[in-house]
């Protein structure tokens, strides 16, 4: 195993891509780095993930004023991770907004898991030092709300546990088009450290009985086409699974969690090595895979500290 995590060697700048799924709907993507979402309504924007620092929101805001001068208006996080919400105060957004539980998750774990990213994928924080702090919302909600951007109505879904406790997906009926967060990938690993694996399956499957034309995953190409998302759904299931059940079974023999390492580098590696953030979210999976078969349900904080403790633990 390498001495550092693999996130602190992927210097390599990504290429951005800035595509149309519907009227008015955009998705900024870079290569399996995290995925923002833009809607267009009659009157304002509402942008979905602010990016990590403002220096990098401001690359999804140039690409914004590529397509229009409207107003961003309304920021939406889909959880709390600070790879997703520290590039808020970039947009001058007058609604940010995520769900009551994604708040109350900044509040627990915001500053440790801020200082754990940092830690971990030096390259995602480029401008760290404009950060002004936590990012907290304006408006949380409980299962479901709207939004309206002029006539064009968005909802806000909490469809289930998954990547994190409190995620949500964000709908617009319109074009029946979904940005899922990390919910979903597409040929990217799934990060599963903060995650549900119990659960995770069944919110997939609330997330396609949306029949959605079209998604925007955490990570990962844009997908146009009920095939391609019904794909997308199947490839991340398999990953859960094919992370979950050999941990399951080394734990239920009383097997250690390097063993349960092991044993998922087996039947994971021919599958999904060549997935972006394979390498750096392996380590964090099975250690919350591992905690969850011993009934550990909600995932303990990840601290810059537990982090290399863990590293130090598989690596010995």
């Amino acid at each position: 195993m390498a001495k550092g995590f693999a996130s602190q060697n992927d210097t390599a700048e990504k290429k951005i891509s800035f595509t149309e799924i519907g009227d008015g709907l955009w998705a900024f993507t870079a290569e399996g780095d995290p995925n923002s979402g833009v809607i267009i309504g009659d009157d304002s924007v509402m942008v979905i993930e602010a990016q990590a620092t403002p220096r990098l929101a401001r690359k999804v805001i140039e690409k914004v004023r590529e397509v229009t001068d409207k107003p961003i208006t309304h920021l939406v996080l889909t959880h709390y991770h600070a790879v997703r919400v520290l590039g808020a105060s970039a947009y001058g957004a007058n609604e940010i907004i995520m769900s009551d539980k994604a708040r109350s998750m900044v509040a627990e774990r915001g500053k440790e898991d801020w200082d754990s990213e940092f830690f971990r994928m030096p390259r995602l924080f480029e401008g760290h030092e404009e950060i002004p702090g936590l990012t907290w919302p304006t408006t949380t909600f409980n299962g479901k709300m709207s939004v309206f951007l002029g006539k064009r109505r968005v909802d806000l879904y909490q469809v289930g546990r998954a990547h994190t406790a409190g995620d949500i997906v964000v709908h617009v009926p319109d074009r029946n088009v979904l940005f899922t967060g990390d919910i979903v990938e597409y040929h990217s690993a799934c990060y599963c450290g903060d995650g549900h694996f119990n659960d995770w399956p069944g919110t997939l499957e609330a997330v396609r009985a949306f029949g959605a034309t079209a998604i925007v995953p955490g990570r990962g190409n844009a997908l146009i086409g009920n095939a391609k998302v019904n794909d997308a759904l199947d490839s991340t299931a398999d990953f859960l699974r094919s992370t979950f059940e050999p941990v399951r079974q080394v734990a239920f023999r009383g097997g250690s969690l390097k063993e349960a390492y092991e044993a998922v580098r087996e039947a994971c590696d021919p599958k999904f090595a060549n997935y972006a953030i394979y390498e750096h979210c392996l380590p964090f999976n099975v250690a919350r895979a591992y905690d969850e078969c011993q009934g550990i349900d909600t995932p303990r904080i990840w601290t810059a500290e537990r982090d290399k403790e863990m590293w130090e633990q598989l690596s010995d």
